[in-house]
């Protein structure tokens, strides 16, 4: 009896190890008829966004339309078994699209390999714990970059909605040949691009003013508000179908004013590892020359937590070291993730009340269908279509109330904004690094010179207003001697270390000379307020004259 009662914690401590690796095991045994109805509901509503979305990212990364859909299905299979929150949605994003077309050349060999190594790191940082390192990326340098890749990424799709054709892709050459070539546009791209865009934003209107629907309405009124909410919900499968009749239509009659998709092969890839060299017309491409995209593995890896970070937060989810993508990323052909802020398709799925994440499996299955059935049909969408559902999806990233909230709150803070954002136009990886470090300069500054107060307790009462650390030593030692030494008579002075938590070796030393100094002119320097380790540390220092007193007011008498 006394071995079972042993063994009954260590089976319950197992099984709840098991469910923490694999989270599916928490709801899986409680599922029911309820739940697979909601789930059903929203994992087609949100493939009715996926889709459509999925062929748009594709052409943000400058890859064939199919790698969109490679990449859209994967993730909502995985993440089924290893995710944690009900909500979420894996799939390509504008922002890591943006990402790969700076990264991969264009290339789907190229992009292949970065998803994967991204994957690896990702996966590499979560085994380590390594998540503290993305505190160091200000919430400024953040909006900073968002805000640069909607206004990069809208206007490279402005050539899209012109029909404009061979257009650069870096933005201040593409800025200047758009405009150069504007008398090249297509009037029948540009109508239905602006078109397009008309509707999409009238939709998306609609939807953030949809009131709730009440069981007490009638029971009209409820289904006509419900049609109106599906309608602005699957309001990009429904333009891109719409554009795509429109263009099948001229089609039919002979005449095809519109720039469309092409050929898109059906089917799936053949499941195989990623490649590790390439091979081109008269040689081959080593792996060593491959990881040319080494940049982008420092980027793509730290942007993609970011964001996985930013849903979590969003929606109350759990951890980001959840490993979806990871396993995904051997088969994808974009770097895919969560998306800054409320993500569309993750909003979508919160609001269509899906319970758990067999939603995702819906979903997936929905893309695999498309990929089977609808790929000649793909083949009839307009590219200025496509265009308008990512110009809709990335705007409202720009998010120009940020600078008017800084000016406010602290205009310092600007500095690392305006330097990511101006810096992303020129090259990505450049503003993201550039932004960090001036973000940490910045931050290193009020170490190296902490606020101290100064007040008058018959002696003189010096309270720095944060930690004392190494660079702050010489900020510490100038301070006493304008106040203290340099001053005549010369001053005894009391050092509130109330906010001091640790002490390093420098500041240690630092603090001797100073000791020194004060005896040499006659007048003391005495400690209060120390915490308990740090007492501690400058008592095995063994400093001479050093005195210290629990409080100010013991110290002055």
């Amino acid at each position: 009896m006394a071995e079972r009662d042993r063994e009954a914690p260590a089976r319950c401590c197992s099984y709840h190890t098991v469910q923490r690796w694999f989270p599916v095991l928490r709801w899986l045994p409680q599922y029911s008829l309820g739940w697979l109805q909601l789930d059903l509901l929203a994992g087609v509503t949100v493939g009715l966004t996926v889709v459509p979305q999925a062929l748009a990212y594709a052409e943000v990364a400058g890859l064939p339309v199919q790698y969109g859909l490679y990449s859209s299905f994967m993730g909502c299979f995985v993440y089924c078994l290893l995710g944690t929150s009900k909500d979420v949605t894996l799939g390509p994003t504008a922002i890591m699209s943006l990402l790969v077309s700076s990264y991969a050349f264009h290339d789907p060999a190229y992009a292949i390999l970065l998803t994967f190594l991204s994957g690896c790191i990702q996966l590499a940082m979560g085994l380590l714990h390594l998540g503290f390192l993305l505190d160091f990326v200000s919430c400024p340098v953040i909006k900073g970059f968002t805000s640069a890749a909607s206004v990069t990424i809208s206007f490279n799709q402005v050539k899209n909605i012109l029909g404009l054709h061979n257009i650069p892709r870096q933005f201040f050459l593409q800025v200047y040949h758009t405009f150069q070539r504007i008398g090249e546009t297509r009037a029948g791209d540009a109508l239905l691009g602006l078109v397009c865009l008309a509707v999409l934003v009238g939709l998306r209107a609609m939807k953030g003013h949809f009131p709730r629907i009440h069981r007490v309405e009638l029971l009209s009124i409820r289904i006509s508000r419900l049609i109106v909410w599906a309608t602005a919900t699957a309001r990009n499968a429904l333009v891109v179908l719409f554009a795509g009749l429109v263009a099948y239509s001229f089609q039919v009659m002979g005449s095809q004013p519109f720039t469309l998709t092409g050929e898109t092969p059906r089917g799936l890839p053949p499941f195989q590892l990623p490649p590790f060299s390439k091979a081109e017309a008269n040689s081959t491409v080593p792996f060593s020359e491959m990881v040319q995209v080494s940049a982008g593995l420092a980027v793509v890896p730290l942007m993609g937590l970011l964001e996985t970070v930013a849903i979590a937060k969003a929606f109350g989810m759990g951890s980001w070291k959840e490993l979806a993508f990871v396993p995904s990323a051997r088969s994808l052909r974009t770097a895919c993730n969560g998306a800054f802020g409320l993500c569309s398709r993750t909003a979508v799925n919160a609001q269509t009340g899906v319970c758990t994440p067999a939603g995702g499996l819906i979903t997936g299955t929905l893309v695999l269908l498309s990929l089977a059935y609808l790929t000649s049909l793909f083949y009839y969408i307009p590219k200025a279509a496509l265009a308008a559902v990512i110009i809709c999806a990335v705007a409202p990233m720009f998010d120009a109330r940020i600078f008017r909230t800084l000016w406010r709150v602290k205009r310092l803070d600007l500095v690392p904004l305006c330097v990511t954002f101006l810096l992303c136009f020129w090259e990505v990886q450049y503003g993201i690094v550039a932004g960090i470090l001036v973000s940490g300069v910045l931050l290193l500054y009020t170490i190296a010179r902490p606020r101290i107060k100064l007040s008058e307790h018959g002696v003189l009462l010096m309270q720095p207003a944060s930690g004392l650390h190494f660079p702050a030593v010489e900020s510490l030692r100038d301070a006493m001697h304008r106040w203290a030494l340099a001053v005549s008579p010369p001053r005894c002075v009391i050092l509130d270390c109330t906010h001091v938590s640790s002490l390093d070796y420098t500041v240690v030393m630092g603090l001797a000379d100073l000791l020194q100094e004060f005896q040499k002119r006659g007048v003391t320097l005495t400690f209060s307020g120390l915490q308990g380790h740090v007492l501690q540390v400058l008592l095995s220092a063994d400093l001479e004259g050093f005195q210290h007193f629990p409080s100010v007011e013991e110290a002055g008498k």
